[in-house]
């Protein structure tokens, strides 16, 4: 950005825009009185355009304000299947012209059908990323991360996971100290730690088998804090350890041991949540065994801690 020249930004307002999508990216980018950038609402539709919660938005600009800018960023609309050869025409035309392009949520949908993300990793909603891979398997969904930025294509995971990635996009502009400012001017932390994955409900997340590996499945979630493994599995199903992992690999896509370790992170989870016990304690009822397991885990699969994760989440009570 040339010194004494905003860096301007068009947020794409689809029919159905997600509200909060939209406003996430006029609250970063578009506050009267700071000056980092000029900041427009830009819709290939004439008049006031309506969102996904019923009502509308007016006071918008046409589709050239997307061919001028610096960025464009394309918050969520539902249905996210709406196509526009002259919306993806505009966006293809702004990034051959150098502009850098960033979607907000189920904007992904849009960006993708650009094929701007063939080749490249990219996210959405967790609720959505499988429906993104199935529609454009040249684009490598990645479910569990609250944002991937490379450098002029730039995506982000559900709703408020926008905040974080315009952040980013503010840092990598003009520095860390207007990221700060703008964060507290909007009452949210200028970075998270961990991905997505910490966000996802665990109950959507459960693989489910046929009725043998179901009785099994239910058997061991109730004793996790047990030493289990495969061959207890097995033992419990009357099956050798080679069958069963065979039929657990047909009926749920994953093995024994991965739908083991997934359960027992979901018990530390609902126990971080909900109660005040120790992470020594913990882990003990999840099956890590110890502390440091625990965190181990935590890293690997959350990309935060034990403590973080109960510092955002926790609901209070012991049991």
């Amino acid at each position: 950005m040339m010194a004494g020249m905003a860096h301007t930004v068009a947020a794409l307002a689809m029919p159905g825009v997600v509200a909060f999508d939209l406003s996430t990216a006029a609250q970063v980018f578009g506050m009267p009185g700071e000056h980092e950038y000029e900041f427009a609402v830009a819709t290939p539709t004439s008049g006031a355009v309506p969102t996904s919660t019923g009502f509308s938005v007016s006071g918008v600009d046409g589709l050239d304000a997307v061919v001028r800018a610096d960025t464009v960023v394309i918050p969520g609309h539902r249905p996210y299947d709406i196509s526009d050869g002259d919306v993806v025409a505009a966006l293809r035309e702004a990034h051959e012209r150098g502009a850098r392009l960033v979607s907000i949520c189920v904007g992904a949908f849009l960006l993708a059908r650009t094929g701007l993300l063939d080749g490249l990793s990219a996210t959405t909603h967790w609720q959505d990323a499988a429906e993104l891979q199935r529609r454009h398997p040249a684009v490598q969904v990645e479910p569990d991360v609250l944002y991937i930025d490379h450098g002029r294509i730039a995506t982000s995971a559900g709703v408020a996971s926008g905040i974080d990635l315009c952040l980013h996009l503010v840092r990598q502009d003009v520095g860390a100290s207007a990221a700060h400012r703008i964060a507290r001017r909007m009452v949210v932390p200028p970075h998270r730690d961990g991905g997505q994955a910490q966000f996802v409900d665990p109950g959507t997340r459960l693989a489910r088998g046929g009725e043998l590996i179901d009785a099994v499945m239910n058997w061991a979630v109730r004793h996790l804090d047990q030493p289990l493994g495969t061959a207890e599995l097995a033992r419990r199903a009357n099956l050798s350890e080679r069958q069963l992992t065979r039929r657990f690999l047909a009926e749920t896509g994953v093995s024994p041991f991965q739908w083991l370790l997934h359960q027992r992170t979901l018990r530390a989870m609902e126990l971080l949540e909900g109660t005040d016990l120790s992470l020594e304690t913990v882990a003990a009822r999840s099956g890590f065994g110890t502390a440091s397991t625990l965190r181990r885990r935590f890293r690997d699969a959350l990309e935060t801690t034990p403590s973080a994760y109960r510092a955002t989440f926790h609901r209070g009570g012991t049991r």
